[in-house]
């Protein structure tokens, strides 16, 4: 096939993304994916590339308070959320409260799927303040862990759900 000799004309979005409570005017190609965005534009690596099919759960951030895949999702569709990643839940250098619970149970290991699991339990916790751990669980299938077998992970949300109601009581 012969070139036509019609240039290639990209087209490109002026976005505008409330990350973490920061606004950050973008502009990229309407391809272009969130976590890619949040990754390589904002600087934001917490959130993590896994199988770039939305099966792993380690591109998981809040989008709206829910719990959304970063990598299903183009940057455009993300305009007008409020969007958090992992890079939200500490405070300086300070651990959050669902930090500190993995911590303290040992709920990661290699730490690649610990962004992910991080955010999809704060979404759930947000919603959910007094879960029951099969409840937890369930949630919890939804990404995957190669190291720590799980076990570790419900643990923590539990605790640390149990230390936001000890705090918050008229949350239960």
């Amino acid at each position: 096939m012969t070139e036509t000799g019609t240039a290639s004309r990209e087209t490109h979005l002026l976005l505008t993304l409330d990350v973490n409570g920061e606004r950050h005017e973008l502009v990229v190609e309407p391809r272009r994916t969130l976590v890619d965005v949040l990754r390589h534009d904002l600087g934001l690596t917490g959130t993590h590339v896994g199988c770039e099919h939305g099966i792993c759960g380690a591109c998981t951030i809040l989008a709206d308070g829910r719990p959304v895949r970063a990598c299903l999702m183009f940057a455009a569709q993300a305009e007008g959320m409020a969007l958090r990643t992992v890079e939200s839940l500490a405070d300086g250098r300070q651990l959050g409260d669902l930090q500190q619970a993995f911590t303290e149970h040992h709920a990661l290991q290699c730490g690649f799927c610990t962004p992910g699991f991080l955010m999809l339990a704060e979404g759930y916790l947000a919603g959910t303040p007094d879960p029951a751990k099969d409840e937890i669980r369930e949630v919890v299938a939804a990404n995957l862990c190669r190291c720590t077998g799980y076990q570790p992970i419900v643990e923590a949300i539990e605790h640390c759900a149990a230390r936001r109601r000890a705090r918050n009581p008229k949350e239960k």
